[in-house]
């Protein structure tokens, strides 16, 4: 089948202009003059008027957690709660209104202590006592940190003498509270028991469907566990895959993913493949758990903390070289960044080819950016974090460190390719959110951030196609409109490149097209 789409407005991201392209297939055909393209109008050919709308390539996600979305429509959703009692009440509603027998788990999340009249973590006595009979996690909108009460504490066999490395289970008096941070947290979280296979089955279903309302056509999954092994074969074997769903995994399971997805490994089979490793060096500026070089602003003692030893990221990147696979690390702080850009100095003339990639690089230093760039590390800033915690970050590092968060513009100016995402479920995959933020750098409270770190709009977009395709090693298949790549297109109701800046985060997506294929409705909620 051949489409030809013309009389609108097309952002190529190539240096070149277009009136219309014609799709065969999966793949852009040819591209040129709407007189040019019309000429190969057969009697199959489906002609798609544009009528002044604009034509873009679709989104890639340069990190997110799919899974993550996908079990947020299975958890309470506590992210506009106000204060503990709030949260109290969306528990106990929850419960109630699900007809939640005791004894069964009940997992929340979205709760952030900054914007809580609190100022503080609900620990499990706030639980406790509304939900006493029942297992129950909290889970921090970071991701990073959350609660635990007496049930879930017991059903995990986690008492006052566990500990975890490069994490916090805290105790108060010898006792738990029930709050535990990194390492400790995510360890846990996992050993939680995963609902069932047909809830898990519909609920992906559902996020993929909410990335593809925000045009995104290629998803990732940015920390795999072996637990996740059985939703997704059944996405796989069922061909419930949409978009490209690439899965960065558990640098320890990696064997286990490589056995059970032979035909996955480095390449799409069914629209899933195994991307490389993840690992984490740190937590987030939010929570204050992000590792730093210089001290949080109200603690000249306080730096954060790591969550891997010097030596286990450097047998990290080894075995990302020894294996062929590329490597994302988590690095929010300057100092989680000093250590995975030595790790990878070490070894530079092995692991430049495999484009190591840091997640989030929130704070890291200008100073920072020509080592990055020397050493071939891409990194993919969580731009957003202005916006969301900006406010909150001025109060832990000063005015002066806040204004170098997620440092685009630096890394503009040093040629230093880099991405954006937004970590999903953290905050919504709205990639024209993203593009605002990182063109603006306004905080909730209306501060600018960082004026200097600005870019313009057409760098963002690319922040977000073409320099993705390129992190995925796809920079030949997706990210810009050209002949031979894919049909992953975007129709939008304005031109992001004509709006006002303040508009940006208001252009609607009209259609998503993923290989050739209109995907015009969504239903998620």
């Amino acid at each position: 089948m051949k489409k030809i789409y013309y009389n609108g407005e097309f952002i190529t991201l190539e240096n070149f202009e277009i009136q219309a392209l014609l799709i065969e297939g999966e793949r852009i055909k040819k591209i040129g003059s709407k007189q040019e393209i019309l000429k190969y109008k057969d009697n199959e050919t489906e002609l798609m008027d544009l009528k002044g709308k604009t034509m873009m390539p679709a989104f890639i996600d340069a990190h997110s957690h799919f899974s993550g979305v996908a079990n947020n429509f299975l958890k309470v959703n506590l992210e506009n709660c106000k204060n503990f009692k709030e949260i109290q009440e969306e528990l106990e509603n929850y419960k109630n209104e699900n007809n939640i027998k005791d004894n069964e788990w009940i997992l929340a999340t979205g709760y952030d202590n900054n914007n809580l009249e609190e100022k503080n973590h609900p620990r499990k006595e706030v639980i406790d006592k509304i939900l006493p009979n029942n297992p129950v996690v909290l889970q921090h909108k970071s991701g990073h940190v959350g609660v635990f009460n007496d049930k879930a504490l017991e059903a995990l066999n986690i008492t006052k003498e566990t500990e975890v490395q490069g994490g916090v289970i805290e105790k108060e008096n010898g006792i738990l509270t029930g709050y535990m941070e990194e390492n400790a947290f995510i360890e846990y979280q996992k050993k939680v028991p995963m609902p069932n296979l047909n809830k898990l089955l519909e609920a992906y279903e559902k996020a993929q469907a909410k990335y593809l309302s925000y045009g995104i056509t290629t998803i990732q999954d940015g920390m795999a566990y072996t637990s996740m092994i059985p939703i997704y074969k059944e996405l796989i074997n069922k061909n419930k895959l949409i978009v490209d769903l690439v899965a960065y995994i558990e640098i320890n399971s990696r064997n286990v993913f490589f056995e059970e997805f032979k035909d996955n490994i480095k390449k799409y089979k069914n629209n899933f493949k195994i991307g490389g490793y993840k690992i984490f060096l740190d937590g987030s500026p939010q929570s204050r758990t992000a590792w730093m070089r210089n001290p949080y602003i109200d603690d000249d003692k306080y730096y954060g903390y790591n969550t891997m030893k010097d030596k286990e990221v450097e047998d990290a990147i080894k075995l990302s070289i020894d294996t062929n696979m590329q490597i994302l690390a988590h690095c929010n702080g300057d100092k989680a960044a000093e250590q995975y850009i030595k790790s990878v100095e070490k070894y530079n003339n092995e692991i430049n080819k495999l484009r190591p990639v840091m997640i989030h690089a929130q704070l890291l230093g200008l100073d920072q950016i020509k080592e990055v760039k020397k050493y071939n590390i891409i990194p993919s800033f969580f731009i957003e974090h202005i916006f969301y915690w900006g406010d909150t970050h001025i109060k832990n590092f000063g005015k002066e460190r806040a204004n170098k968060i997620s440092p685009a513009g630096e890394a503009l100016k040093e040629n230093v390719l880099f991405t954006f995402h937004q970590d999903s479920p953290v905050i919504e995959p709205n990639m024209f959110e993203t593009i605002w933020c990182a063109v603006t750098r306004t905080t909730k409270n209306g501060i600018e951030l960082g004026k200097e770190q600005k870019i313009d709009v057409l760098d963002a977009i690319k922040a977000v196609t073409i320099n993705a395709a390129y992190q995925y090693f796809e920079e030949n298949e997706k990210g810009s409109i050209k002949e031979g790549k894919y049909a992953d297109l975007i129709i939008l109701d304005k031109n992001p490149l004509k709006v006002e800046l303040d508009k940006i985060k208001d252009i609607q997506i009209l259609e998503t097209i993923k290989k050739g294929k209109k995907r015009l409705h969504f239903t998620y909620e």
